[in-house]
C-alpha cells in the first residue's frame, strides 16, 4: 500500500478541524491501526511528487515520518495527483501483480498535470486507488502565518474540495471513494475494502552452496599386527 498524501498551500485551509493538512496526519497515523501483514510506504506531493519512505512493514516509522509532514516538503507548490500516481505506481516491486494499492489523501484541487490518465495507466498495470477527499465542497480560505493568500487581483482566494476529481480517480481503477468530515475520517471503509483485495505471500529461497577448502583429515591407528617389535 503506497499512500500520496498532499502537502499544497490548500491542504492549510481549515474547514476541517484544525485544518485538512492536520487531519490528513491524524489519518494516516490511524490508517495503519487496520493494517496487520501490509506493507506501507509514503509519498508527498504538491507542485512535484517526493518518495518520503519506501514500501516498509515499520508502521512505528511509516507514523513518525507522518508526524513531520508539513507544506514546506514540496518547494513548488500546486497538485500534481498525477505525478504522485505515476510515482507510487512505479515503487511497487515486479511480481506483485493484484496486491498492489494506493490511497490518495487531496482535497483534489489538481492544477498540474492529467491525474486521470495516470489513474489509467495504473489501472492497466492492476493497480487500485482508494482517494480520502478532505475539506468540503463549499471550501474556505487559505491562511498562512496569519496571512490569508489573495490571487492576483487581490480576491482572497477560496479553496474547494472537488469531489468528482477523487471520484474519477478511485472509479477508473475500480477502487473507491470517500469524504473525511470532522465527525468521520472513512478509514473503516477504506481499510476494509483494502482487505478485500487479493493478498499474495511472497517468499523466498535461501540457497546454501557449500566450498570445501581444505580435504578432510583422516587418521587410523595401526593395528597390533602391524606394530614391529625390536629387539635387542
Amino acid at each position: 500500500i503506497m499512500v500520496c498524501l498532499d502537502v499544497s498551500n490548500s491542504m492549510l485551509a481549515e474547514d476541517v478541524s484544525p485544518n485538512r493538512l492536520d487531519k490528513a496526519k491524524q489519518m494516516l497515523s490511524r490508517l495503519t491501526d487496520g493494517f496487520t501483514n501490509d506493507k506501507v510506504g509514503l509519498i508527498v506531493f504538491a507542485g512535484d511528487a517526493y518518495m518520503q519512505l519506501p514500501i516498509t512493514s515499520d508502521y512505528v516509522a511509516a507514523r513518525s515520518f507522518a508526524a513531520q509532514i508539513s507544506p514546506t516538503m514540496v518547494s513548488k507548490q500546486g497538485t500534481a495527483i498525477g505525478a504522485a500516481i505515476d510515482l507510487a505506481a512505479s515503487s511497487f516491486s515486479s511480481g506483485s501483480e493484484g496486491s498492489r494499492v494506493i490511497v490518495v489523501i487531496s482535497d483534489g484541487e489538481n492544477h498540474e498535470d492529467d491525474a486521470l490518465a495516470a489513474a489509467k495507466a495504473a489501472a492497466e498495470k492492476g493497480i487500485r486507488i482508494y482517494t480520502i477527499g478532505i475539506g468540503t465542497p463549499e471550501g474556505a480560505p487559505i491562511s498562512i502565518d496569519g496571512e490569508f493568500i489573495k490571487d492576483e487581483q487581490g480576491d482572497m482566494v477560496v479553496s474547494k474540495l472537488d469531489e468528482q476529481m477523487l471520484e474519477q480517480i478511485a472509479l477508473t481503477t475500480g477502487g473507491a471513494y470517500i469524504r473525511a468530515t470532522n465527525r468521520s475520517l472513512g478509514l473503516d471503509e477504506i481499510v476494509q475494502k483494502i482487505n478485500e483485495v487479493e493478498k499474495k505471500e511472497l517468499t523466498s529461497t535461501v540457497f546454501e552452496d557449500f566450498n570445501e577448502q581444505y580435504p578432510v583429515s583422516l587418521y587410523t591407528s595401526p593395528s597390533p599386527r602391524d606394530r614391529s617389535v625390536s629387539r635387542m
